[in-house]
């Protein structure tokens, strides 16, 4: 390829969706030099909300990177520049005039492909998930629908190799240990490989640990330093901008209710050995999420938001159950979608896939918006109780407190219980202290006793 045969053409980093205008480049999967495809992986950018892989929308040749790994871009600023064929340039038999007129595709979202400027375009990504079902496998790389009919003399180009199924963060992991992921076989869902089996294999679990707290970029302190500064960026930014908007927006009040729950644990132990729950990891807090959407049927105006824009209340007919996770970039709570439809398997199910999403670093924009009603289960940080901090939108949050063996009231005589102290914090212009109080109680009521749901529903 010749000079006189090529074009210089930059691309600039793409609107990302749900709101955001900036995003961190977090490495570079090509250099200067290198030829790319049509849609093959060329960085990783991480935006306010999780890690995405930034796709190629040409095929040529890298010509030069325009931004540093590390560095926080606007959206619309270019970022890599490409060396690609003069041939794309040139107008169509139609003439100019008809190419101008061709209606052109924008890239909007990463991952679902990007405009081109000749008569192919990029398949979208499959992007089948849903609540009920295993986390998917992670997308290929797409071919072109229509392919333009090569030069007789070029010779097609080789078609990459698939790569081993993991993430972002994981994959980061690997490289910063030196551990090649061919080698590995993932013991995630569909054979992912995992952050555990990147750690088994490099047998330095704490290697690994300050690898995924440079990922994070959590800056580590050198001896007889007295200070550590970190860049504030990323979840950690649009959590704190969030809470601070809520705490100063939301009049929130908080009640608490300590509960026997020793016949909900005595449930958990027995569905433990159910052959229908087998390979399902069913905790306190899926048995908390579905008292949660019962005790919601009979008190909805927990379920609700206040549009201030419009001065209306809007009231949910579904759930969109959110579940805060903490990991290494920050706080994050992905939801279930509708998840007042699911049954309690497919509802551990669901639970047990965007808790792995977030600890990977790979929850999607989707599910990290669109929430209605939030649980937080401080509990197995080994707090009792706390006053939680509303998610931005949402009348409600629930936390759960650790479950605890004390001495209880009992049929009248004192005995050791399994007890759990229940948190609700609501925004009382959604909510009033009787609705609260209601939903707090059907919510214990369920936990003391679960058979009690039949008279519910």
């Amino acid at each position: 390829m010749t000079v006189a045969e090529t074009v210089i053409r930059e691309f600039r980093l793409p609107d990302l969706g749900e709101g955001l205008t900036e995003s961190e480049i977090v490495a570079w999967r090509v250099s200067p030099g290198d030829a790319v495809s049509l849609n093959q992986v060329i960085a990783e950018v991480e935006t306010a909300k999780a890690v995405v892989e930034l796709p190629s929308p040409y095929s040529g040749r890298v010509a030069r990177l325009l931004a540093e790994p590390g560095t926080v871009v606007a959206v619309g600023t270019p970022i890599v520049a490409f060396e690609v064929a003069a041939e794309a340039e040139r107008p169509t038999a139609e003439g100019s005039q008809g190419a101008a007129a061709k209606p052109k595709r924008e890239p909007n979202l990463v991952g679902y492909g990007a405009a081109i400027e000749d008569a192919g375009r990029p398949v979208r990504k499959a992007r089948a998930w849903a609540a009920s079902r295993p986390a998917p496998a992670e997308p290929g790389r797409t071919e072109q629908e229509h392919a333009p009919d090569p030069e007789p003399e070029a010779a097609p180009e080789p078609r990459a190799a698939e790569r081993p199924r993991s993430t972002p963060p994981v994959r980061k992991l690997a490289k910063d240990l030196g551990i090649d992921l061919e080698s590995l076989t993932g013991t995630g869902t569909h054979g992912l490989i995992t952050r555990d089996d990147v750690l088994a294999a490099a047998g330095t679990p704490d290697a690994g640990a300050e690898a995924a707290q440079e990922a994070a970029g959590v800056v580590r302190p050198s001896r007889g330093e007295r200070e550590t500064r970190t860049p504030i960026k990323g979840v950690r930014k649009l959590t704190a901008a969030a809470m601070v908007a809520s705490a100063f927006t939301a009049p929130h009040a908080s009640e608490f209710l300590t509960v026997d729950v020793t016949a909900s644990m005595e449930l958990l132990a027995r569905l433990r050995e159910n052959r229908a729950y087998s390979g399902l990891k069913v905790t306190p807090l899926t048995l908390v999420a579905k008292a949660v959407l019962v005790a919601l049927k009979r008190n909805p105006s927990l379920n609700s938001h206040w549009d201030e824009a419009a001065q209306e209340i809007v009231q949910y007919h579904y759930v969109n159950l959110g579940i805060a996770a903490a990991t290494p970039r920050g706080l994050v709570v992905p939801n279930v979608k509708d998840a007042q439809d699911l049954t309690l398997q497919e509802l551990a199910e669901a639970i047990a896939v965007l808790a792995q999403n977030a600890r990977d670093g790979r929850p999607t924009p989707e599910e990290l918006s669109g929430g209605t009603i939030s649980i937080t289960n401080i509990g197995v940080f080994g707090i009792d109780a706390g006053t939680p901090i509303l998610n931005p939108g949402e009348a409600a949050i629930v936390a759960m407190g650790q479950v605890r063996r004390l001495p209880w009231e009992f049929h009248g005589e004192v005995a050791l219980r399994e007890v759990m102290t229940l948190s609700l914090s609501f925004d009382h212009r959604l909510v009033d202290g009787e609705q609260a109080s209601r939903f707090l109680a059907d919510l214990g009521a369920i936990l003391a006793d679960p058979g009690l749901v039949i008279t519910m529903v």
